[in-house]
């Protein structure tokens, strides 16, 4: 039962977690020549890969790359970094709302 209420909100926070690492890294190597900025799919994968599979990395499109062959823009990562953790502080909530709700069924409706 549990599995039901809270693995799609745990697929997202997998994702989150993948995209943070992903865009950290990018962060580390704005200086590395010929690094080229990483992401994912985030709609697709969230909508159409099952459980246990990890997402498929890409290189971000649409990126202006530099004379040594660096295409990450900084200011993209950092506001990719604070929408995820945005994210993932209303998914954080919702997963401990859910459990709270089951909680309180299983001691009878009382708080």
């Amino acid at each position: 039962m549990l599995d039901k209420v809270t693995a799609p909100l745990e697929r997202y926070m997998d994702l989150l977690s993948t995209r943070q690492k992903l865009a950290t890294a990018n962060i580390a190597n704005a200086d590395t020549p010929g690094y080229k900025a990483q992401d994912i799919d985030f709609q697709f994968e969230f909508t159409t890969l099952t459980q246990g599979q990890q997402p498929q990395i890409i290189q971000t499109p649409g990126l202006t790359t530099k004379a040594d062959g660096n295409n990450v823009d900084v200011d993209r990562e950092a506001r990719m970094l604070a929408e995820n953790a945005m994210r993932f502080n209303v998914a954080s909530t919702l997963v401990r709302g859910q459990l709270k709700s089951i909680q309180a069924a299983i001691s009878g409706g009382g708080s």
